[in-house]
């Protein structure tokens, strides 16, 4: 594959770490463009005109949007270090699993900490339910796929850090050791593999960008007739 490899993408989103971490992981060279969220580029709206969202990664002249598509582009493309299984059955579990975990962990737990009041805690109570699924999901497991790190683990693959920052910042618990001993673990282990670590974005960064980001909201929110 001589073609060049770029991903547009902002360096605090766990969507655009996770499309890093699985080329890192097939071993290929990519160039990252930094994009500015509140000024779009003319390449991002070229690239990605449908939902004008980061990442994206470019292939040569080949535009890829939306991170779970691109993850499955990657994964078919470079056949080393395969991302998801090859049996058929397990490989549709891995599917339905990540789409799960996008669905309800990553948008469901944004909900809980953005919510105030009895919504906060319904939304919360809805979050802890969908973390009770990956738990099972992970229990007696090195990764989620088994003894090598796969698909399931880079779509999950913010929780030991961006959740942790999300958990500071609102003052707010989820992922409880003693409630979920196993996705506690996957987590810790997880967050040490260096190919991991070395993608993720410092903490006090991510803790600035999302007290700015729950601030613009609660003044959204007052200033709503």
């Amino acid at each position: 594959m001589g073609e060049e490899v770029k991903v547009i993408g902002f360096s605090l989103s766990s969507f655009c770490v996770r499309v890093e971490w699985a080329l890192k992981l097939k071993g290929v060279e990519y160039e990252y463009i930094k994009e500015d969220l509140r000024n779009k580029s003319p390449m991002l709206l070229k690239y990605n005109p449908v939902h004008k969202k980061v990442p994206v990664l470019l292939h040569g002249d080949k535009p890829i949007p939306e991170s779970l598509v691109i993850l499955e582009y990657i994964d078919e493309t470079w056949k080393d270090n395969p991302l998801l299984p090859e049996d058929p059955y397990e490989r549709a579990m891995a599917r339905f699993w990540a789409k799960y975990a996008e669905e309800k962990c990553v948008f469901g737990t944004w909900e809980a900490f953005k919510a105030e009041g009895e919504e906060r805690e319904k939304a919360m109570e809805s979050a802890l339910e969908s973390f009770a699924f990956l738990e099972k999901a992970i229990k007696g497991k090195k990764f989620f796929g088994g003894e090598k790190m796969g698909f399931l683990d880079l779509v999950v693959g913010w929780i030991p850090h961006w959740l942790s920052v999300l958990e500071e910042v609102r003052g707010m618990k989820m992922l409880d050791a003693e409630r979920f001993p196993s996705l506690h673990e996957w987590a810790v282990n997880f967050i040490q593999i260096p190919l991991i670590k070395e993608c993720i974005p410092p903490r006090d960064d991510l803790v600035n960008h999302l007290h700015a980001t729950f601030s613009h909201l609660r003044s959204l929110s007052a200033n709503k007739p």
